[in-house]
Order: structure tokens, then C-alpha cells, then sequence
């Protein structure tokens, strides 16, 4: 199964993460099917490629609890259903 994870890049204590959609049964920080954005916990900087992340989550990719949170917050599923419906 895909998943939209989080894999986690930068510094310690220095966070950052990149949103990837990769097979549920890779490490963490295992190669990504396709970086699909990025998170910064610190400053709250989301940044996302919205239509690559709509076809992924059509094709059946389920994101983790936080990727979810993330989309949510950035009305995602609301243009997935509006892709579907049309």
C-alpha cells in the first residue's frame, strides 16, 4: 500500500520534513516514490504540490494521522472530492 509520510530532514533539534508518498513497508527515510511537499514545524511553512498529492489520494494512498492533519488545514480533501465528482 502507498502512504503520504513524513520523512524528516535537517539538523538536530532543526526539523524539518518532506511529504512523500512511499510504500508502507520502507524505512522512514527510505527512497520516495515522489516528494509531494515540504513541512516545517518550526515556522509553520507548508508548502505542497496539491495536484500530485490529489492524484495519489485518488489512486488510493492513505496519508498518516499528520500528513492528514496538514491537507486538512490546507482544504486538500475538498479538491479531491470536487476531482472525483467532476
Amino acid at each position: 500500500m502507498i502512504k503520504l509520510r513524513l520523512k524528516r530532514i535537517g539538523k538536530k533539534r532543526e526539523a524539518s520534513y518532506r511529504i512523500i508518498a512511499i510504500n508502507n513497508l520502507t524505512r522512514r527515510d527510505g527512497r520516495p516514490l515522489e516528494e509531494l511537499g515540504f513541512y516545517n514545524p518550526r515556522t509553520k511553512e507548508v508548502k505542497l504540490d496539491v495536484d500530485g498529492i490529489v492524484k495519489r489520494l485518488q489512486q488510493g494512498a492513505q496519508p498518516t494521522d499528520t500528513v492528514r492533519r496538514i491537507l486538512e488545514k490546507n482544504n486538500v480533501f475538498e479538491q479531491v472530492r470536487a476531482a472525483t465528482a467532476s
